[in-house]
């Protein structure tokens, strides 16, 4: 009972100072914010100097992530499937290719992996 009463006043302790430190680290970053602004010999910039992040791009790398996790997903049951030859193994990794190219279809035909628009 002792040692678990040590241990949360320790978490307590460790978060208070990593708190602290980040409260110190972000007064500097305030003191600093002119710094971080564009500069343009001495005027004031035109437009913004940071591009907006382009959303299509964010949906297009996250269906790809999405797609490459799942195919990762196939390596095992492929490997164990040259081991033994067994024909319920076969039927899911038909349904999941199945699931897999379905859902593909379907970023397609939303207009999702279409790029230039």
């Amino acid at each position: 009972m002792i040692s678990m009463t040590v241990a949360s006043m320790l978490a307590i302790f460790l978060a208070g100072v990593v708190f602290f430190i980040a409260w110190l680290i972000s007064k500097q970053a305030l003191a600093d914010r002119e710094k971080s602004s564009p500069f343009e010999c001495g005027f004031d910039p035109l437009s913004s100097a940071r591009v907006p992040f382009s959303l299509r791009f964010f949906l297009l790398a996250v269906i790809f992530l999405i797609f490459d996790v799942e195919v990762v997903l196939l390596f095992p049951a492929v490997s164990l499937l040259n081991l033994t030859m067994n024909s319920a193994m076969i039927i899911g990794i038909v349904f999941f290719l199945i699931i897999l190219i379905w859902g593909l279809f379907h970023e397609w035909n939303e207009g999702s992996l279409d790029w230039m628009n």
